[in-house]
């Protein structure tokens, strides 16, 4: 599909899959406005609770797509679709997106993109910024889709061509930071806030559990027992423990994550034969994943690719780009198709 008179596609990004709320406006594949309004009742409960997020979301949706519309100085009647997050994620979240996204979409007379959050976490290296120098990966490349919920490789070969070769199973590499995070007492989400103290500590400090998992799969179930069982012994011999050793233990928590992560992507990149490596999701906003990405690719002559992080975390602009390469393909949504929890790439 394409847009009358060369004019460029105007797409409205509406991303409600956990306790972000956000709307995106794109040109094509560039980024006019990407609009997040964060829900910080969370905290007090060490995780996301999903009634309140749902809440949270009505709340938030009306003022944050009128945001999004105004800061890329359009108006309604410019969009020619609306992308939007059909899953997965929490239902009650997904409901609030895809029923105004949709009677946005009907009030207008345009058509909805539905668009899969894994996926478009992927797909956020196609966003481009007004007058920034961009690169974007050549397929096919191999992307760690690291979150909260994901610790997953992907073999990227199109678009929309997507295979999972290696994912966790049990935990995610996001839930191992902020559940030990937890259990030193850090806020919720823990998983900065390992970030910033790890920066002012020694990272071969103390070593904890490594899986021995067979293939490209991850396992992080065993390391926050082993992280969780080492605390409870030295906290028992002194009560100032974790205090003590805080920048430490973060330092040490982090290595140990980032190396089982680098482990099997090495593995398969040298298996597959594949040097494009690209890293997306939550977790990627990790400095110290970051710097040994780098690190990787400078000694095996890898091409890395790492989103800003503006389009790590939940975001409408990775939808949006994700419903822009969709609607070229005439990959539109049935108003009547309903959003999902689980699903995979």
């Amino acid at each position: 599909m394409s847009s009358a008179k060369n004019q460029p596609i105007i797409i409205l990004g509406i991303e409600s899959s956990c306790d972000d709320t956000s709307a995106a406006v794109l040109a094509d594949n560039c980024v006019l406005s990407n609009v997040i309004a964060s829900q910080a009742v969370h905290q007090d409960y060490g995780g996301v609770v999903p009634e309140l997020a749902s809440r949270a979301h009505q709340k938030n949706i009306i003022p944050v797509v009128e945001a999004a519309i105004r800061r890329a100085n359009i108006g309604k009647q410019d969009i020619d679709a609306v992308a939007f997050t059909l899953g997965p994620g929490l239902l009650g979240s997904l409901l609030v997106g895809t029923s105004f996204a949709k009677s946005f979409a009907t009030a207008l007379g345009i058509p909805c993109v539905d668009v899969n959050h894994l996926q478009a976490h992927v797909l956020s290296h196609f966003i481009v910024e007004p007058d920034t120098e961009h690169t974007a990966p050549s397929f096919p490349f191999l992307c760690l889709l690291v979150s909260g919920g994901n610790s997953q490789i992907v073999l990227v070969r199109d678009y929309f061509d997507m295979r999972i070769i290696g994912q966790t199973i049990d935990d995610a590499a996001g839930e191992a930071f902020d559940k030990c995070a937890k259990i030193m007492g850090l806020p919720y989400p823990g998983g900065p806030h390992i970030d910033r103290l790890a920066k002012e500590g020694n990272p071969t400090e103390f070593r904890f559990a490594m899986p021995d998992i067979a293939g490209f799969d991850y396992s992080f179930s065993g390391l926050k027992t082993s992280f969780l069982y080492r605390l409870r012994d030295e906290v028992a011999a002194n009560p100032h423990f974790i205090e003590q050793n805080k920048a430490d233990l973060c330092a040490s928590l982090q290595k140990n994550i980032i190396d089982i992560l680098l482990k099997k992507l090495i593995a398969a990149s040298q298996q597959l034969g594949i040097d494009n490596i690209a890293v997306a999701g939550g977790v990627s906003a990790n400095s110290g994943l970051r710097r040994e990405l780098i690190a990787q690719g400078n000694s095996r002559g890898w091409q890395v690719f790492i989103p800003k992080p503006a389009f790590t975390t939940d975001n409408a602009a990775m939808i949006a780009v994700a419903g822009y390469y969709k609607y070229l393909r005439g990959y539109l949504c049935d108003i009547s198709r309903p959003p999902f929890a689980r699903t995979s790439i």
